[in-house]
């Protein structure tokens, strides 16, 4: 139906509650509806190389049922029940879907970031209690074998690994080359390690147990933000279907072709994407095991557009940016809209590439927490650039500000903290630990995102910045994307992040980096002038400007602000130091779960006392670190 206002949002609230929409009640339950109905339609497609005539391999709905119910079988073959965890750390490709799929219906699936360093894998699958580990068998320009096997080195927990080989993807000659140029792999295993493949051709192609039919926690996903250690939410098949009904309902058919170059450990990916696939019976292309980051993907993206004539494109504003720095070489009068999540659209490309592309982008919102979607720019309706668009039917939004000690809902267009409740919310036990709940919740109901933002009068969400994320300066807050956006208006700049950096005086002072379009040429000092005539708020002129080849990102495009402010530790800490004569340095910044982002210090013939009358003015911790490199 259509997708335009506020009034359509609560046409379709009216036909009913949620909870009697008759929705089944599993993945499996689904899938099985939607193979049924269309046994012989493109569900997954997916090409290890980039190029428009690369080989690819599609299932259908009916084969997708048919590995889904291979792996789940597999899966509880190795002692997998309902609350056992099965973890996953892979690229794209199509294994990476039924192990998804089917670890949902046989356990509990836990998505992990393959980019992730072998000590937070292994944190990850101890905190998840994971038996069962999927992921790569050695093959070139990869080292997510070797990660894993030393993150399960750390899991005593694991005992097994499936090894997926990605050179069935290949054609020949590649495909005899591999074998001969595989990485080696050395050290102890505890667990053991089987191939994927052959293992799953050993099962049936029906479930060999009962699915269950009932409600209940099928997923665990890392959070992915910008600001903290990753903490492990749960989701529950009534959060997924969610997802999957929202597209289904607003958006896909069995006739569209959704082009997704994001990761299969990502909710947007996962949930916002491939559930609303298996509800609607549309069809989704993976190109290459790391979508936008993959080699070529960039360049041959709108020929591969034309290759499975895509409907819809999703994306994010870091990867528009990169496509708007190539010429459309392709037909793409096929794509209907682009969908755009992870942060805030500029303008100026949001201006870009609908004069480029012919295309709308709608912008969304949504979170790991509650399991994804919140809101959308409708797809038939006005899209106010910059806003997140109007909420999904059934989710309610609140802008809160406490007042008095109690939870106050704000008023049109006041500033407060974004708080959700939807079915995608799993009230009082979104995390994992249990601790981290506490207080995570008004009224009971209501999801704290972190994040503040306001609603307009016609019920636009708009996200006005990060409540933890906010440049305290001397108790002035200051938003970071006011400085952000000032610098995004240099035509030199491609993408900008503010953070506050220590100050021994007011706690933190706004700085800067930025990374420039390729081929421009801008100094520092240059864009601090520029800053200081953009950003209206003299408290807001960055202190210090910073160009980098490359901002650290996530996965799906956001600035990775955590990498930022241990640059800035490093620089302020040890600026001064040496001002004060202090042989000691910051080595480097690690992540501490309790106490945040920790600079350790080692002496170079000074003294701890020393380092103290110098550092102790700070706010950010620090700790001595031995000579032989181990803190003490």
């Amino acid at each position: 139906m259509g997708y335009a206002t506020m009034d359509d949002r609560n046409a379709i609230e009216s036909q009913g509650a949620w909870h009697d929409l008759g929705l089944p009640k599993t993945v499996w339950a689904q899938l099985c509806l939607t193979a049924d109905k269309f046994p012989r339609r493109p569900a997954v497609s997916y090409q290890l190389l980039s190029g428009p005539q690369d080989k690819a391999e599609t299932m259908t709905w009916s084969e997708l049922r048919d590995r889904t119910a291979q792996a789940a079988n597999l899966f509880r073959s190795l002692g997998i029940g309902e609350k056992d965890v099965i973890a996953y750390v892979l690229p794209n490709c199509n294994e990476t879907v039924s192990t998804l799929l089917g670890g949902m219906v046989a356990g509990i699936v836990n998505p992990v970031n393959p980019l992730l360093e072998p000590e937070q894998i292994g944190a990850i699958l101890r905190e998840t209690g994971a038996k069962v580990v999927v992921t790569l068998k050695p093959f070139p320009k990869t080292d997510v074998p070797q990660k894993v096997q030393e993150a399960v080195r750390h899991a005593p927990g694991v005992k097994t690994v499936l090894e997926v080989d990605l050179n069935r993807y290949l054609a020949p000659p590649k495909k005899w080359i591999v074998p001969l140029i595989r990485p080696k792999m050395t050290g102890k295993r505890h667990a053991d390690y089987k191939c994927f493949r052959a293992e799953m051709k050993k099962q049936p192609k029906t479930l060999t147990f009962e699915d269950g039919g009932k409600d209940r926690v099928a997923a665990y996903f890392h959070t992915g933000g910008t600001t903290g250690m990753p903490k492990v939410a749960q989701h529950l098949y009534s959060g997924m279907m969610y997802n999957g009904w929202l597209g289904d309902t607003l958006l896909f058919t069995e006739e569209d072709s959704v082009m997704c170059p994001l990761p299969l450990f990502h909710v947007f990916a996962c949930h916002v994407i491939l559930m609303a696939m298996v509800c609607s019976g549309a069809h989704v292309v993976f190109p290459t095991p790391a979508g936008y980051r993959g080699e070529g993907v960039m360049d041959n993206f709108w020929k591969l557009c034309e290759r499975w004539k895509t409907t819809f494109v999703i994306t994010v504003p870091t990867a528009v940016s990169a496509l708007m720095q190539r010429k459309v070489d392709a037909d793409i009068s096929s794509i209907k809209t682009a969908f755009s999540g992870s942060a805030p659209m500029p303008l100026e490309l949001f201006k870009r590439f609908e004069s480029a592309c012919g295309v709308t982008i709608c912008e969304g919102y949504g979170l790991t927490e509650a399991t994804c979607l919140v809101s959308v720019n409708p797809p038939e309706g006005e899209k106010k650039v910059g806003s997140v668009g109007i909420p999904f039917p059934y989710t309610d939004v609140k802008i809160v500000k406490v007042r008095d000690g109690q939870p106050a809902v704000c008023g049109t267009d006041e500033i407060g903290e974004i708080c959700v409740s939807n079915p995608g919310v799993y009230a009082g036990k979104t995390y994992t630990e249990e601790a981290k709940n506490a207080d995570l919740f008004h009224w009971g109901t209501h999801l704290r995102t972190g994040d503040l933002g306001r609603l307009d009068a016609d019920g636009y969400l708009w996200i006005t910045g990060r409540a933890k994320d906010l440049i305290i300066r001397g108790g002035h807050n200051i938003d970071p994307a006011e400085i952000e956006e000032a610098l995004l208006s240099h035509p030199a700049v491609a993408f900008a992040g503010a953070i506050g950096q220590p100050d021994a005086h007011s706690g933190e002072l706004p700085c800067a980096f930025v990374e420039l379009i390729d081929g421009a040429s801008v100094t520092e000092e240059e864009l601090m002038e520029h800053a200081k005539v953009h950003v209206h708020e003299r408290a807001a002129h960055p202190k210090h400007m910073t160009i980098l080849d490359e901002l650290p990102k996530t996965a799906v495009g956001k600035v990775f602000k955590p990498d930022l402010r241990k640059l800035a530790i490093i620089r302020v800490y040890n600026g001064a130091l040496e001002k004060a004569g202090v042989a000691a340095r910051v080595e480097k910044v690690v992540d501490d779960k309790s106490r945040g982002l920790v600079a350790e210090v080692a002496p170079n013939g000074a003294a701890e006392a020393e380092v103290a009358a110098v550092l102790g003015g700070f706010t950010r911790p620090w700790e001595w670190v031995e000579e032989e490199g181990a803190p003490r």
